[in-house]
């Protein structure tokens, strides 16, 4: 019945945190696509690559905050009997998908610089500027909406670190405009768009390992299967604890199961209940203990 309780609890508080959540990703995905729509038809008026190729990221980034959107929805799907877990992996799934996407952008932004380098062409450093600088203001207001949340969830993580990224391309574009008007070095144009690549490549490549780890259900982020079998082990009554598997349900919850071998059958109410308190403390809460004695482990084929 508390198992219950502690159950329903936990669903309720991770529930009420996307509530919060949604409201905050409809502002922000309000102000970056307003924001693309301006910075692109500045870049097409006045041809520069360094904006058309910022909007372009811009827009992914939007796509981005939809898909994270969606997947907080899906999120709150309750089980059923084909999917027992709801559809939380979905937020994993989408944090994958939005990985790739950005690769695609990193791709598109490299070959139109390549091209760009061989046939340069004239652009407005002054309207390069100031379209950028605004996207300073947004991309910076966006970060720090997202600030808080992104301690807590790999999909708000990453849409921070995008916009954190997006927010610093924007300050190198704001500088390239300010060389061009002074120099004339069209040049500068693409050499910039190539640095924008860069740095969203390296702002995705953590998002990418992470993402594609927790979908082949490899152990989640800030856990350690070491340090877990050691607070396992250090209670009273656990002599030994095996074929322990911990995977991420979604990008905020984590699940683990284990044998755990105590030498008195009937303490074992007691320390499932002690250890289901300590490992949510640390971040697992979905826990499913199996307690067994030395005398009846189970061997190697059958355990699961």
């Amino acid at each position: 019945m508390n198992e219950h309780h502690n159950h329903t609890h936990n669903h309720h508080h991770h529930h009420h945190q996307l509530d919060k959540l949604d409201g905050i990703f409809i502002v922000s995905i309000a102000l970056n696509l307003g924001f693309v729509i301006a910075e692109g038809v500045v870049g097409v008026w006045q041809d520069s690559l360094s904006l058309l190729s910022d909007a372009g990221h811009n827009m992914s980034d939007v796509l981005s905050l939809v898909l994270v959107l969606a997947a907080f929805s899906l999120a709150k799907v309750h089980a059923n009997k084909k999917y027992t877990y709801g559809l939380r992996k979905s937020t994993i799934l989408i944090s994958l998908l939005n990985a790739i996407l950005l690769l695609v952008a990193v791709g598109v932004i490299i070959a139109e610089s390549i091209h760009k380098f061989s046939s340069p062409t004239e652009v407005n450093g002054a309207a390069v500027s100031w379209t950028a600088g605004i996207g300073i203001l947004i991309n910076g207001v966006t970060a720090l909406l997202l600030m808080r949340g992104q301690k807590h969830d790999l999909n708000v993580r990453g849409a921070f670190l995008h916009m954190v990224a997006d927010t610093l391309v924007s300050v190198g574009v704001v500088i390239s405009g300010i060389v061009i008007a002074k120099t004339g070095w069209y040049i500068v144009d693409p050499i910039v768009s190539l640095a924008i690549a860069a740095v969203i490549l390296f702002s995705t490549w953590e998002l990418l390992s992470d993402s594609l780890r927790l979908s082949l259900d490899g152990m989640p982020e800030g856990i350690s299967l070491e340090e877990t079998e050691r607070l396992i082990l250090e209670q009273e009554h656990v002599k030994a604890v095996h074929h322990i598997h911990i995977w991420a349900i979604s990008t905020t919850e984590n699940a683990l199961t284990a044998h755990i071998v105590v030498d008195d059958m009937s303490q074992s109410g007691e320390v499932k209940h002690r250890l289901k308190h300590l490992l949510a403390e640390s971040g697992i809460r979905h826990v499913t203990l199996e307690t067994e004695t030395e005398d009846d482990m189970c061997g190697e084929q059958e355990c699961v």
